[in-house]
């Protein structure tokens, strides 16, 4: 079911080479761009008339208003299953507690007698939230956008989330009962890249955001591309990933296990064991199918995902070659399952996620670990970050410096103003003293 690379006996290539040898999923940002652009300008032009139009169209329900209304949430959360309740009351405690712990206070440097620089962090004003609602629902990713957006200081957060024609119109209840929990109460019916050019143009009802996070498909990724630099978003996210680096001493069974937790999430998922063993890799092949034979989303997610190009078991010599191997892919989750896994980890460079060992699974960071699960994919993860309070936080510096500062250092501004042919930057600085060249 899933395929082999072999990469064993000759020096591994450095870089791109070897990037282009791993499995990856096809996910063209760039053509979906051009089917995106004209709804998002209508949306620009027709406002919420359109995100109803687009609604019908995309999602086969007709609505009167897109707002959702507080007592929808309020009855959402009063017929939550008590067990997911208490699961996402859990969920959100532990995110609470690691995303705190990412706060960063005012810093002051003195750099020179009479002149500093402080750096204050400073929220974004608004920020819309995205949470999917295709092949599955997803409280866990409203959790994982709202918690550290709220810890980092946001005044204004709205939530967007595909209307659902089972659901009366309305966005999943699972999804309007996490709202619900976490005090977001301006919630929208409205999916896809729609609901990315309302929170980035605005509309009659809905406020333009500073920014958009939050996982969804391709549209919602192009529509994300479409708009950067207009605002601010987290990432184009891929389809999501796993890469698992394991030795001899890893359970197969968990390895199965975890690589089909992955899979059931999309077709396009990735599933990547890299290892140098062919015997684990053997086991695993053969502990796959009663596994797979015993959950769901068989046929239209799990075995379109695991057969797919974007997965493999990726033969190495050893755990040396199989970390060059995990840090040229990239992955937005990885497992370092091997003897001493902690220090193997801690070698790792590129990874959205690394889980340590047996006890540490890709599905408890999904949920209850404290982190964050909405991380880069497609190999962005080694020159990008998970979501955090960091991502909702800008860095401004306020420089004060005395006159005797400015004075002890106009001649150096000078110098480098007239290397780069900006004299005015110069004279600035003179026009504030009687100045002459030191020396002279």
């Amino acid at each position: 079911m899933i395929s082999r690379i072999d990469l064993r006996g000759d020096a591994l290539p450095e870089g791109a080479a070897l990037r282009a040898l791993l499995p990856r999923a096809e996910f063209d940002v760039e053509a979906a761009l051009a089917k995106v652009r004209p709804i998002c300008e209508d949306v620009h032009h027709r406002g919420t008339a359109a995100l109803i139009e687009y609604t019908e169209k995309f999602d086969g329900v007709t609505l009167d208003q897109v707002r959702v209304p507080a007592a929808a949430l309020t009855r959402a959360l009063e017929q939550l299953d008590p067990q997911v309740r208490a699961a996402l009351e859990e969920s959100i405690r532990r995110a609470r507690i690691v995303h705190r712990a990412q706060r960063r206070s005012p810093h002051t440097t003195q750099v020179t007698p009479g002149g500093t620089v402080t750096e204050k962090w400073v929220p974004v004003e608004r920020v819309g939230l995205y949470a999917p609602g295709g092949r599955s629902v997803y409280p866990s990713s409203v959790v994982m956008n709202a918690v550290p957006a709220q810890e980092a200081g946001v005044e204004s957060i709205a939530l967007a989330s595909p209307a659902q024609k089972e659901h009366g119109g309305l966005p999943h209840p699972t999804i309007l009962a996490a709202c619900a929990l976490l005090g977001v109460d301006e919630v929208y019916a409205v999916g896809g890249a729609q609901a990315v050019a309302m929170f980035a143009y605005g509309t009659e009802d809905c406020a333009p955001a500073n920014m958009v996070t939050g996982p969804g498909n391709i549209w919602v990724a192009a529509a994300k591309r479409y708009f950067t630099g207009r605002i601010g978003i987290d990432t184009e996210a891929g389809p999501t990933e796993i890469a698992i680096l394991a030795d001899a001493t890893a359970d197969p069974v968990h390895i199965a296990a975890d690589l089909i937790s992955q899979a059931e999430h999309d077709p396009l998922a990735a599933a990547v064991l890299v290892t140098g063993s062919v015997e684990l890799a053997d086991a695993v092949e053969r502990e796959l199918e009663p596994q797979i034979a015993a959950t769901k989303h068989v046929e239209d997610r799990i075995v379109p995902a695991l057969s797919g190009r974007q997965s493999a078991v990726v033969l190495v010599d050893g755990v040396e070659e199989g970390l060059k191997v995990v840090d040229a892919y990239g992955a937005e989750h990885l497992e370092i399952q091997t003897a001493d896994a902690a220090g193997v980890a801690a070698r790792v460079r590129n990874a959205g996620a690394i889980f340590v060992g047996p006890w540490s699974p890709v599905s408890l960071g999904d949920y209850c670990a404290g982190s964050n699960h909405v991380l880069p994919t497609g190999g962005c993860a080694c020159h990008s970050s998970g979501l955090s309070v960091q991502s909702f936080l800008r860095g401004i510096h306020i420089v004060d410096y005395s006159r005797d500062a400015l004075a002890e250092v106009t001649h150096h501004v000078v110098a480098l103003a007239e290397a780069e042919d900006l004299p005015a930057h110069g004279a600035a600085m003179k026009a504030r003293f009687e100045w002459k060249v030191p020396g002279q």
